[in-house]
């Protein structure tokens, strides 16, 4: 997947705009899929993912779509 571009989000937790990118994690024994990453490092939630924070991968629905059909059509 090409690196994301970042958004600005209003993120209630920390009540302030931050820059958010969707991520897939790397390594081995990490788990697969997608997470949101924020750029607030101070935040309790950061990578998590997990309420109360608000970010979810299904905000970049269209950008995980796209890069799967991209996966699926480089593996025919």
């Amino acid at each position: 997947m090409s690196r994301s571009r970042a958004r600005e989000y209003w993120c209630g937790v920390v009540s302030e705009t931050v820059q958010i990118r969707l991520r897939r994690p790397g390594g081995f024994g990490r788990p697969q899929g997608y997470f949101v990453q924020c750029n607030q490092t101070d935040c309790q939630y950061v990578e998590e993912n997990k309420p109360p924070c608000p970010l979810t991968p299904a905000m970049f629905a269209d950008e995980i779509k796209a890069a799967e059909e991209a996966r699926a059509q480089r593996s025919e």
